[in-house]
């Protein structure tokens, strides 16, 4: 059963990607390409700076073209991604399947990805919200993915144990109230943790904002849409799938009377 899942997730995670790799190629490119346009811009005069003073200093070889990047490079970064987390999303999908067993499949897979598109993207995304290749130190790449991935894992604890208090809340209380209350502690968590996670802001001060917005709305398109495709399309195999079993063994049933 779990091995089924995690097959059908990884190919639900595979058509994402190609989804995925679609609208960044229509959408998000053409921002990489002004913000590398930017970046260009700022090397060459900073390079004509150095050298008005006598200073120079050899360019860096391109290990990987423009090109490259933009075509091959993306499409396997990001099926490589999508397929991974659609095999991670049919393990929680098992995982909570077990223990929510009055929901259907796809209500199930619904929920289930809209809590990890809210906690493992728009949480650390509005503490650390996505830039293009231009902006940021790279010296300070190590301590900007740390504290993305710290924010990230606060926002998984703090929405599982969110569940975990809604689950505990709900025959008291009913199911409303407790997922209201739930709602209301893991906001409150999460609002503390990134409080208290450190600030980073190393967006150049004549940055087009233009182009800073549009590229992290396409980085917020990218990810809905691979979340969606695992809450509908995996929801609707799985049931399908479901009701197909139930189906062959009721006719079994049938056949043995």
């Amino acid at each position: 059963m779990v091995s089924t899942l995690l097959v059908r997730g990884m190919i639900v995670g595979f058509l994402a990607g190609l989804l995925v790799f679609t609208f960044a190629k229509v959408f998000g490119e053409p921002q990489v390409d002004r913000a590398i346009a930017f970046e260009s811009a700022m090397d060459e005069a900073k390079m004509k700076a150095d050298l008005a003073k006598g200073i120079h200093d050899p360019e860096e070889p391109e290990l990987v073209s423009r090109p490259l990047q933009a075509s091959w490079g993306l499409l396997t970064g990001v099926m490589t991604y999508a397929t991974a987390f659609g095999g991670l999303f049919a393990l929680a999908f098992a995982f909570a399947y077990g223990r929510a067993s009055s929901l259907s499949p796809r209500a199930v897979s619904a929920l289930l990805a809209l809590t990890g598109f809210i906690s493992l993207y728009v949480v650390p995304n509005l503490k650390y919200p996505a830039n293009p290749p231009s902006v940021g130190n790279p010296d300070t790449i190590g301590i900007r993915t740390g504290l993305y991935f710290a924010m990230m894992v606060l926002s998984v604890a703090a929405m599982i144990g969110a569940a975990v208090l809604r689950k505990r809340l709900a025959p008291k209380y009913g199911a409303w109230t407790a997922a209201l209350v739930a709602a209301g502690v893991y906001l409150l968590a999460v609002i503390i943790a990134g409080a208290l996670l450190p600030p980073i802001n190393e967006v150049p001060a004549d940055f087009p904002a233009v182009v800073l917005w549009h590229f992290r709305i396409d980085s917020l398109g990218m990810q809905a849409i691979m979340w969606a495709t695992f809450g509908l399309l995996f929801g609707a195999l799985t049931e399908k799938a479901s009701v197909g079993r139930l189906y062959k063994i009721s006719g079994n049933a049938r056949t043995a009377w």
